[in-house]
């Protein structure tokens, strides 16, 4: 009878060696770091620009760095999201070809990341205070995948656009995105004229 409880334990051990020999998994994909998304509180621009918006606590305002950047052009930086929004600001003084200018161009350079969006779903609309506002949002593997331009038609006009400084793929910095949109809309949404 003994033998027999060794024989059985001996064809369980086969047994067992047997099935672990299969190969029925996959290997887990590569993997991408959680993003720890703030909470959006807010604050006001200094007092020394031509506008005012409130943008999140969570970035830093600096000057434009672009070689053509002009007085009133800013960035808003995301350390935690290594995201930057490029906003620049010009003054129409009742120019319409001038407004007809700042909008084409604004138009180009959105068009030019046609080549690697999938889509870009544009949406003209007004702020609570009135202002003519134009965004553009951009899918697929686009350096900015949201851009965005505000005017009162006879004096002001304002043009934005997100990048994010890093090399993960649009797919997975979705939350980010959103996270971004929302704060974007805020600026907008909030966004004054100071040259009444």
């Amino acid at each position: 009878m003994v033998q027999k409880y060794i024989a059985y334990i001996l064809l369980s051990i086969v047994f067992l060696c047997a099935m672990s020999c299969t190969r029925d998994y996959l290997p887990k994909p590569l993997g991408y770091n959680r993003l720890e998304l703030p909470p959006a509180v807010y604050q006001s621009l200094p007092d020394t620009l031509p506008y005012s918006f409130e943008y999140s606590k969570h970035s830093r305002l600096l000057p434009d760095s672009t070689n053509i950047r002009e007085r009133y052009w800013i960035e808003i930086y995301y350390p935690a999201l290594k995201a930057n929004v490029h906003v620049t600001y010009k003054s129409i003084n009742h120019n319409n070809k001038l407004l007809k200018e700042f909008l084409d161009d604004a138009y180009t350079l959105t068009a030019k990341h046609q080549i690697k969006a999938y889509a870009i779903n544009e949406v003209i609309t007004k702020t609570p205070s009135g202002k003519t506002a134009v965004i553009a949002e951009l899918e697929g593997e686009v350096p900015s995948q949201f851009q965005f331009t505000v005017t009162d038609s006879s004096k002001n006009f304002l043009r934005g656009a997100l990048y994010f400084n890093t090399q993960v793929a649009n797919d997975s910095l979705a939350p980010a995105i959103e996270y971004m949109k929302k704060d974007i809309m805020h600026m907008i949404n909030t966004l004054e004229w100071k040259n009444k």
